[in-house]
């Protein structure tokens, strides 16, 4: 990987309202297909005639305030690192998080007991009907998950976990099962019991389930604090309507705002736990299945904010306009088809310029490392930011892993979103008022250069974008 410190330039610019000079520094970072993360020598210099993409910038229009940036801790991902030498495995998890030169993840997911990358299945209680929990352990996250964490905090200690089931414990269900949709080619559920229907509960809604299920949330958080790692928040269900043929569970709508508003909720109040309940991770653009869970008695009241993913980026907008009080995520970056490449990284800018320009305070990767096939336990072949190849132990940093270094690395938590003007088709802007710094985010999509014409506080800084590039400029406004 080619990694570049960036310089920053001191740049005599005109200021045309007042015609006198003043100075403004500018930091400019660009990657292409060929050419990953250069730093760029801003002159101020552009070619006549070509193209422009104009930009009018006022630090005064702000919007959301954004958090930031991360990925999901998998086993997967740990199995993955641990082909490689411990030399190699601590390079990787600083581009990841290191706060100076790495990509400088500082809210990261995690899966309680088993996902899709997941080694296998598992929860974090098995044993039937043990309401009370007795039998509660994460001796199994001690193998992978907790290390994977434990190593990312060595690096950044002030790192944000949050998370979320795939599935509650077999037996709170009503098939006694992980999967919800029947596959003999990987699961091992009755084609009887099988269904994909939505809007219908797998989850036992009886009381006694409802509490245990309760108490399992709140032995996690407890546990995982006995660990020395604080979870921040919980979003109760990943993927609430989809019925999958790996762990998972769907939930009413109605069902989800009973367990959060009469038991989930209350649990965490009683036990004085300062973790966030979040509503997520919702893959379905319908608001009226937001509403029926917040609306649902005083779900809101426990409800810090709304987690979206895949089809859920069209429900954001609605969302944000009639609950602007509630903090918005997008949880878990579309993740391919195991392409990893630079249609892969405009597609992922796409997606975050959507979630932003909508809201969003924050925005995840989904798998940070994985082995060269991508294949989850099912088989589906995903795109990750790392690569690492289990025959050669080659790594690969492909071209989502530099899209997202083009944000979270300038980009600090507390910035404020900007409305922007102009040809902003393909830009996303920031404002960091402690740093009095603008970070603007282009792709130029054109198979030809184009000059980026940025009109801030009425001094006009260009800069010629190579052709299919993604460019990060921070303006430094002191």
């Amino acid at each position: 990987m080619k990694v570049l410190k960036l310089t920053i330039i001191a740049v005599v610019l005109t200021c045309f309202s007042c015609k006198q000079e003043s100075k403004i520094q500018v930091d400019w970072v660009s990657s292409t297909n060929d050419k990953l993360w250069e730093t760029e020598t801003y002159t101020g210099i552009t070619e006549a005639g070509l193209p422009k993409i104009n930009i009018n910038l006022d630090i005064t229009k702000t919007q959301q305030t954004v958090d930031v940036f991360g990925g999901c801790f998998n086993e997967l991902g740990w199995e993955a690192l641990g082909m490689i030498t411990s030399v190699e495995k601590q390079q990787i998890l600083n581009d990841l998080f290191d706060s100076i030169s790495g990509c400088k993840f500082n809210i990261c997911r995690m899966p309680i007991g088993a996902n899709d990358y997941a080694v296998n299945w598992y929860s974090l209680n098995e044993t039937p009907e043990d309401f009370t929990m007795k039998n509660f352990s994460i001796d199994r996250d001690k193998k992978r998950l907790i290390p994977y964490i434990k190593e990312a905090q060595k690096i950044n200690p002030e790192i944000e976990v949050w998370a979320s089931p795939w599935c509650p414990p077999s037996w709170m269900k009503h098939s006694k099962h992980y999967a919800c949709k029947a596959n003999p080619e990987v699961n091992d559920l009755p084609l009887e019991l099988s269904s994909t229907e939505e809007l219908v509960s797998r989850f036992i809604m009886e009381p006694e389930y409802l509490e245990a299920y309760a108490l399992y949330f709140s032995k996690f958080v407890k546990a995982y604090e006995k660990e020395g790692i604080d979870i921040s928040a919980v979003h109760v269900q990943n993927e609430p309507n989809s019925a999958q043929n790996f762990p998972s569970c769907v939930w009413k709508p109605q069902d989800l705002g009973i367990f959060i508003a009469d038991y989930l909720g209350p649990k965490f109040e009683a036990e004085n736990l300062d973790t966030d309940i979040w509503l997520g991770t919702i893959e379905r653009p319908q608001i009226e299945r937001v509403n029926d869970v917040l609306e649902y008695k005083n779900t809101k009241d426990y409800v810090t904010g709304v987690g979206f993913q895949w089809a859920g980026k069209g429900a954001i907008k609605e969302v944000h306009a009639e609950y602007p009080e509630m903090q918005l995520m997008q949880t878990e970056t579309e993740c391919g088809d195991g392409s990893n490449d630079w249609k892969a990284a405009e597609h992922t800018f796409d997606l975050m310029k959507h979630y932003f320009e909508n809201g969003a305070n924050s925005y995840m990767y989904w798998n940070m490392v994985l082995d060269e096939t991508g294949k989850s336990q099912w088989g589906w072949k995903q795109n990750s930011m790392i690569s690492i190849d289990s025959k050669t132990r080659a790594i690969v940093y492909n071209p989502e892993f530099y899209l997202m270094k083009h944000l979270s690395a300038f980009i600090a938590p507390g910035s404020l979103k900007i409305l922007a003007s102009g040809d902003t088709d393909n830009s996303i802007v920031f404002f960091n008022d402690q740093r009095n710094e603008i970070n603007v985010i282009t792709y130029n999509k054109e198979d030809s250069k184009r000059t980026l014409s940025l009109n801030v506080n009425e001094h006009i800084i260009k800069a010629d974008l190579d052709p299919k590039s993604f460019n990060t400029l921070t303006v430094s406004l002191n």
